[in-house]
C-alpha cells in the first residue's frame, strides 16, 4: 500500500468550502470579499486572552507580508499557509508526492495534503511563540475564566489554543474568498495589511507620520541645520524628511504597474472560425510576486528557528559561527546575522557611525541578502510556474482546448508547447530575478510607512490584478457568452 492509499481517508475528509454550483453574480462576490476583509480587520483587533505586555514579534519586519497582527487572534497570519506551500512546492519540485494534478483524486489528495500542513505548522509556530519563552508572548500568571482559576501554564495552553483557531480560521478566509469572492484571500489580506501600514505612515499625527514631521519642519520644531555643512541634507532625505523613501515608493508603484504591462504577445487564431484571433501575453513578470512571499518566508522561519535558540541557550549556548545577539534579540554575526535581510537604511550606511560591525561584514550581508532575492525568486518562480498550470505543457494544453492554434504552426499540442518554451522559462527566471532585485532595492532605501520592498511589491501587483480581475468579471457579468469562453460557466 502506497501513502496515498494510506492518506486517502484522512485527505479526502478535511473540511473544506463547499463550491458555487452555478455561476456567482458580481456583486456577490464583492460582497463575500468585503465581508471577509471585515472580518480580518475585525480578528486582527482582538487581543490574547491572557496575554501579560506586548512581548517581543519573532517575526518582526515580515508583519507586512505575512498578513497578521502581534498579540491578537492572527498572531500566525499567512505564515503557516506560505510554508506549507514551500515543503509542497519543494516536494512536488523533486517529484517526491507521486501527484498527477491533472488527475481530479490526485487533485483532492494535494488540497487535503496542504490543508493538513498548514494546520501541523500553524500548531509548530504557536508552540514556541508561548511556551518557549524569552518574552515572545507573556502570559499571565493567573487568570480567572468563568469557573476556572487557570494557573500560568492553563493561560499558555488558552493562549495557544486562540492562536491555533486563528491559524485555521485564516485558512479557511482564504478559501471562502477564493472560491465565492473576487482574487485570493491572501492577497486580499497582504493588500489590507500593507495598505493599513502605508495611510499610518502618510497621516498619523505623530512621528514618523510623514505629513507631521513635515509640519514640524515647517513650522521649527524640528530642527534642519545646515544643508551643505550639517546633517541637514541627511534629516530631509533619510530623516524625519522621508523624501527618499518617499520617493522609493511612488518608483515602485511606477515600476511594477510598468512591468506588468511589459509583455511578448504570441498570436493566435481559431482552427475552425475563420478571422477569429487571439493574442497570449507572456508578462515580464509571468509568475507575478506571489513567488516573493516564498522567499521572504523561508528568511523568516531561518529567523524565528535564530530566535527560538537565542531564548532557550543564550549567546553562551549557540555557536559563534551560527550567530550572536544583542540585548535587542537581533543578530550582530554569524549565520543568522548574514541571512538577516536589509530592512532599512540604518542596517547597511556603515558610513553614518550607527552600525557596529565592521565594512567587510556590512557588505558580505547585502551581497548574500542581494543573492538570497535574485535566486530565489527564480528559483521559487519556476516552481510557481510549474504548480500552477502556466508552465509551457500545461499553457500549450491549455491553447489546444480553446480549439487556437498559432498560425505557420500545425495544431498540435507538441508543437505549441515548443513555441512556448522559446519564452516562458526565459521571461520566468528573469521576472522572478527583477522582482528579488526590487525588494531589496526598497529595504535598502526604505519607503513610507516602514513597509519592506517585498511587502510593496506585493501589495502593488496584487492590486493591479486584482483590477484586472474585477474588469474582467464586469465583462463577464454584461456578456454572459464570455464566461464559455474563460471556461467560468
Amino acid at each position: 500500500m502506497g501513502w496515498k492509499e494510506a492518506a486517502e481517508p484522512v485527505l479526502t475528509r478535511m473540511p473544506a468550502v463547499r463550491r458555487p454550483e452555478g455561476h456567482v453574480p458580481f456583486k456577490r462576490k464583492l460582497a463575500w470579499t468585503a465581508g471577509i476583509l471585515m472580518l480580518y480587520f475585525f480578528l486582527t483587533n482582538i487581543t490574547l486572552l491572557g496575554l501579560s505586555g506586548e512581548g517581543s514579534d519573532l517575526f518582526g519586519e515580515f508583519r507586512a507580508i505575512l498578513a497578521g497582527e502581534m498579540g491578537s487572534l492572527l498572531q500566525v497570519g499567512i505564515g503557516p499557509i506560505v510554508t506549507a506551500s514551500i515543503v509542497l512546492q519543494l516536494l512536488g519540485g523533486a517529484n517526491l508526492l507521486g501527484l498527477d494534478t491533472d488527475d481530479p483524486r490526485d487533485q483532492v489528495l494535494y488540497q487535503g495534503l496542504q490543508k493538513l500542513l498548514v494546520i501541523v505548522m500553524t500548531a509548530l509556530t504557536a508552540l514556541p511563540m508561548v511556551f518557549a519563552g524569552g518574552g515572545f508572548l507573556p502570559a499571565q500568571q493567573q487568570l480567572a475564566l468563568g469557573g476556572l482559576n487557570l494557573d500560568h501554564t492553563g493561560v499558555q495552553v488558552l493562549m495557544f489554543v486562540q492562536i491555533f483557531i486563528g491559524g485555521i480560521l485564516i485558512l479557511y478566509m482564504d478559501e471562502v474568498v477564493s472560491k465565492w469572492g473576487v482574487g485570493s484571500g491572501i492577497g486580499l489580506f497582504i493588500i489590507a495589511g500593507v495598505s493599513q501600514r502605508l495611510v499610518t505612515g502618510l497621516v498619523q499625527p505623530s512621528e514618523p507620520g510623514f505629513f507631521y514631521n513635515w509640519y514640524q519642519i515647517i513650522v521649527g520644531e524640528v530642527q534642519v541645520g545646515s544643508i551643505v555643512a550639517g546633517n541637514g541634507l541627511h534629516t530631509i532625505l533619510l530623516g524625519e524628511g522621508q523624501l527618499i523613501a518617499l520617493l522609493t515608493t511612488l518608483l515602485i508603484f511606477g515600476i511594477v504597474v510598468y512591468a506588468e504591462s511589459v509583455r511578448v504577445e504570441i498570436p493566435l487564431s481559431h482552427a475552425r472560425v475563420k478571422g477569429a484571433r487571439g493574442r497570449f501575453p507572456v508578462k515580464l513578470i509571468y509568475a507575478s510576486v506571489l513567488p516573493m512571499i516564498l522567499v521572504r518566508a523561508l528568511q523568516a522561519n531561518i529567523q524565528f528557528i535564530g530566535q527560538i535558540m537565542y531564548s532557550q541557550l543564550g549567546n553562551g549556548g549557540i555557536p559563534d559561527v551560527l550567530g550572536v545577539y544583542n540585548s535587542q534579540a537581533q543578530p550582530v554575526s554569524g549565520f543568522f546575522y548574514y541571512l538577516a535581510p536589509i530592512y532599512s537604511p540604518s542596517d547597511w550606511m556603515w558610513w553614518t557611525g550607527d552600525i557596529s560591525q565592521a565594512t567587510w561584514m556590512v557588505l558580505a550581508r547585502i551581497g548574500i541578502d542581494m543573492t538570497f532575492m535574485i535566486v530565489g525568486g527564480a528559483v521559487f518562480a519556476i516552481f510557481w510556474v510549474e504548480t500552477t498550470d502556466m508552465g509551457p505543457e500545461a499553457t500549450a494544453k491549455q491553447i489546444q482546448n480553446s480549439g487556437m492554434q498559432i498560425p505557420g504552426f500545425r495544431q498540435n499540442v507538441g508543437v505549441i508547447e515548443k513555441v512556448m518554451e522559446r519564452y516562458i522559462p526565459q521571461v520566468t527566471v528573469i521576472g522572478g530575478a527583477l522582482v528579488g532585485l526590487l525588494a531589496v532595492w526598497a529595504n535598502m532605501l526604505g519607503t513610507i510607512g516602514s513597509i519592506s520592498g517585498t511587502g510593496l511589491l506585493l501589495a502593488v501587483s496584487i492590486t493591479y490584478k486584482l483590477y484586472e480581475e474585477i474588469a474582467e468579471e464586469q465583462l463577464m457579468e454584461m456578456h454572459p457568452m464570455m464566461r464559455q469562453m474563460f471556461g467560468k460557466e
